[in-house]
């Protein structure tokens, strides 16, 4: 669909002369295109498309009282809408439930440093280690 202003840009363009191949060439559209919007006398009205109902539809309701319960975890509220006859997948589930979930405001751990030989760190994993002489050392 063109713009408006793509119309009567191209309304000018045509009053000025132009042939269509000109006009198709300049704004990088086909030449039917252009003859097309050339016929009509003003722009078509925007016309919306209706979306059609979505499968979460029926359980969007269940999904927000279960996240106002606590739970915003997708994979446990898919599997109950699928036990109540939900056929969708959880991407739609997801994007439903993404403005829905609670702002986190702090980390999870708080940080702190200490002074300098305060404070020390183990890792106690294990490895081995192999000499030059090509003895090997736990």
């Amino acid at each position: 669909m063109i713009r408006n202003g793509e119309f009567y840009m191209i309304h000018e363009m045509r009053r000025r002369g132009m042939s269509i191949t000109q006009i198709a060439e300049e704004l990088g559209r086909d030449r039917k295109t252009i003859r097309k919007w050339l016929e009509k006398r003003e722009p078509e009205k925007y016309r919306r498309t209706e979306q059609p109902p979505s499968k979460l539809d029926p359980f969007k309701e269940y999904v927000q009282q279960r996240m106002e319960e606590g739970c915003v975890n997708a994979r446990v509220i898919l599997e109950e809408i699928r036990a109540r006859g939900y056929t969708g997948g959880i991407t739609v589930l997801r994007l439903f439930m993404q403005p829905l979930r609670p702002v986190v405001r702090s980390k999870a751990t708080v940080r702190f440093e200490t002074e300098p030989g305060y404070q020390a760190q183990v890792d106690w994993g294990q490895f081995s280690v192999q000499w030059l002489e090509g003895g090997l050392t736990p």
